[in-house]
């Protein structure tokens, strides 16, 4: 199932490059041939978790991750970037966590985007750290923290903001089959449908794999989860704006393909309300969810406990937070936030701070 999900991403993602190559140059948004524009972007993440549950364990993420690169028009629809990427751990005992080369080739379209290569940085200005994952997805999806675990992304990516769909299509690899390992890769789609405003159609998916034929070494394993819902989001009195959301989510879990009685179907749904206004945010969280597990969510959403056991029972979680968006110069954010948790019968709080920047100099 899982490989005849990707397998159809992949020749929607040849189809969409066929199209583009039909355009007539003019269509195309503007980044001239022959321009050269060196970029920098810098997160620099403090996220701490102040708890202890039987679902997840309390952490201190506390760095930075930075990119330099070099972009330079080849035509008017096509951009090659160049460049290089690092995270550091404050506090470790490397100088660096992850060195690694960022090399895309971007195809632009009227509405369109396709990426070869290393992807954009992503999630970094989302106004509310349960929007801030590396694809802003759902957190019992994709937890938040792997924009600072793992901050670095390769592979293929298209965006698409039409007049009423707009959706983020992407596959990720992030470990090679070797004789010691399997491959991994995820993939997935966020993405919404506007009916009429204030009412859209929001849509999730996200699928982690873990196989190859080249080397068989350990199981073959996936972890798909999907989540649809209504939302609606607008303007109201005061606020600048302010949104209800409501989801019905599905997981499925295949840790071992070569064993059926492992595998799990799961269940579960999440309400989130939001307001902002003046550079504020605030939010409402609840989830309730039944043999929920996926592979990369939040554990303080998931059917297992921290020692491997799985939750027989219906999970409860919970969660308020304030965010304080600063923005000392136009290239610069200060994101401030605070969170206070339920899960199941046990109260926590933790706190986030990120210093955004994202510069860029025109040479020609």
């Amino acid at each position: 199932m899982t490989c005849d999900i990707v397998a159809r991403m992949f020749r929607t993602a040849a189809l969409f490059t066929f199209a583009l190559a039909l355009l007539p140059a003019g269509t195309a948004p503007a980044f001239a041939q022959d321009r050269v524009e060196i970029g920098a972007s810098v997160l620099f993440y403090g996220d701490n978790t102040e708890f202890r549950n039987p679902f997840r364990e309390g952490e201190t993420i506390f760095g930075a991750a930075a990119r330099v690169t070099v972009a330079a028009g080849l035509g008017d629809r096509t951009v090659l970037t160049l460049g290089a990427f690092a995270n550091q751990r404050f506090g470790s005992d490397d100088a660096f966590e992850l060195v690694r080369p960022v090399v895309s080739l971007t195809v632009r379209g009227d509405r369109s985007a396709f990426v070869f290569g290393t992807f954009d940085p992503s999630g970094e200005t989302a106004p509310g750290p349960d929007l801030g994952g590396p694809h802003g997805l759902l957190p019992p999806l994709q937890r938040e923290t792997l924009a600072f675990d793992r901050p670095y992304e390769a592979g293929l990516r298209w965006r698409f903001a039409g007049a009423r769909l707009r959706h983020d299509v992407w596959i990720d690899w992030q470990r090679l089959n070797t004789p010691e390992h399997r491959e991994r890769f995820d993939a997935g789609a966020s993405g919404e449908l506007q009916l009429k405003r204030p009412l859209y159609l929001p849509f999730q998916l996200l699928i982690v794999h873990e196989g190859g034929q080249l080397f068989d070494a350990g199981p073959v394993a996936d972890s798909l989860a999907a989540a649809a819902g209504l939302a609606l989001r607008g303007r109201a009195g005061r606020f600048d704006s302010a949104g209800l959301e409501i989801f019905a989510l599905a997981s499925r879990l295949v840790p071992d393909r070569g064993r059926d009685a492992d595998d799990l179907d799961g269940a579960g749904f999440l309400a989130r309300a939001s307001a902002e206004r003046s550079g504020w945010r605030g939010h409402l969280l609840f989830w309730r969810g039944r043999h929920f597990i996926t592979d990369e969510g939040d554990p303080n959403y998931l059917s297992v406990r921290r020692n491997g056991r799985r939750y027989g029972g219906t999970r409860d979680y919970s969660e308020a937070g304030l965010t304080r968006v600063f923005r000392p110069d136009a290239r610069v954010a200060i994101h401030a936030s605070a969170r206070v948790h339920r899960t199941e019968r046990h109260y926590e709080y933790s706190y986030r701070i990120l210093g955004v920047v994202d510069a860029a100099w025109k040479m020609r």
